[in-house]
C-alpha cells in the first residue's frame, strides 16, 4: 500500500469508529444511545489507536493535517509531500462520514434533534464564541502535537525497538483519550481538520433524513485552531526539547 492510500484508509478507520461512537451515543434507538461523555472520548482514544496501528508502518499515520503541517515545519516530513497527505486525509474524512451514515440508516429519521445529526459528523461548541472556541481547538492541538513529539521521543521509545512498534499507537489513544476528557467539553476537541471538515462535507452531500444546516459559520474553527495549535506545539518541541 503507498502513504496516500494508508493516509486515505487510516483516516477513513479513524472517522468510521470515531464519528460512530458519537452516533452510537446521541442517536435515538440505539444500543448505546446516551452512555456519555466518557463513552464517547474512550471511542475516539480506541479509534485513533486502531487507525495507528493500522498504516503507522507505511505512511506514519499522520491522519490529519495539522500534525502533517506540523513534522514538515520542523523538518521531521518532506514539504513536498504535504499535499498529498492532506488529500488523502481530507477523502479518508469524507469517506469515513458516508460509512458511519450507511452503518446508522435506520437511524436518522428516528432521530429529531437535528444538532445531534451533525454533532456524528463534526464537532460544534457548547458555547458559540469565535475568540474563545479558537483558542480551544489551538490548546488541544497544542497539546496533542507537542505530546505526540515527547511521548514518542527517542528518550522515551527506543526507534525500531519492539517496544516502540507495538506500544507506540497505544500512547497516542492515551493522549487523545486525555485530551478528550480534560479539554473537550469546549468545542468537541476536532483537533484536527480532516477529522472534522471531511464528514461535515459528508454531512452536507448525504440525504440524511431531518439534517439541518452544516453550520459552515462555525466549520473554520476545527481547521484553523489546530493548524495554528499544531505550530505551536511542533515549534515548542524544536526549542526546549531538541
Amino acid at each position: 500500500m503507498s502513504p496516500f492510500l494508508a493516509e486515505l484508509f487510516g483516516t477513513m478507520i479513524l472517522v468510521i469508529l470515531g464519528d460512530g461512537v458519537v452516533g452510537n451515543v446521541v442517536l435515538n434507538k440505539t444500543k448505546g444511545q446516551n452512555s456519555g461523555w466518557i463513552v464517547i472520548t474512550a471511542g475516539w482514544a480506541f479509534a485513533v489507536t486502531i487507525a495507528v496501528y493500522c498504516v503507522g508502518s507505511i505512511s506514519g499515520a499522520h491522519l490529519n493535517p495539522a500534525v502533517t503541517i506540523a513534522m514538515a515545519t520542523i523538518g521531521k516530513f518532506p514539504w513536498a509531500q504535504v499535499p498529498a497527505y492532506i488529500t488523502a486525509q481530507m477523502i479518508g474524512g469524507i469517506l469515513g462520514g458516508v460509512i458511519v451514515w450507511l452503518a446508522y440508516l435506520p437511524h436518522w429519521a428516528a432521530t429529531t434533534d437535528k444538532d445531534g445529526k451533525l454533532a456524528v459528523f463534526c464537532t460544534g461548541p457548547a458555547i458559540r464564541s469565535s475568540g474563545a472556541n479558537l483558542i480551544a481547538e489551538i490548546i488541544g492541538t497544542f497539546v496533542l502535537v507537542l505530546a505526540l513529539l515527547a511521548v514518542l521521543s527517542p528518550a522515551n521509545l527506543v526507534p525500531d525497538s519492539d517496544l516502540a512498534k507495538g506500544f507506540g499507537p497505544a500512547l497516542v489513544g492515551v493522549i487523545v483519550w486525555s485530551i478528550g476528557l480534560s479539554l473537550g467539553g469546549t468545542t468537541g476537541y476536532a483537533i484536527n481538520p480532516a477529522r472534522d471538515l471531511g464528514p461535515r462535507i459528508a454531512h452536507a452531500l448525504l440525504p440524511i433524513a431531518g439534517k439541518g444546516s452544516s453550520d459552515w459559520g462555525y466549520a473554520w474553527i476545527p481547521v484553523a485552531g489546530p493548524v495554528i495549535g499544531g505550530l505551536i506545539g511542533a515549534l515548542t518541541y524544536r526549542t526546549f526539547w531538541l
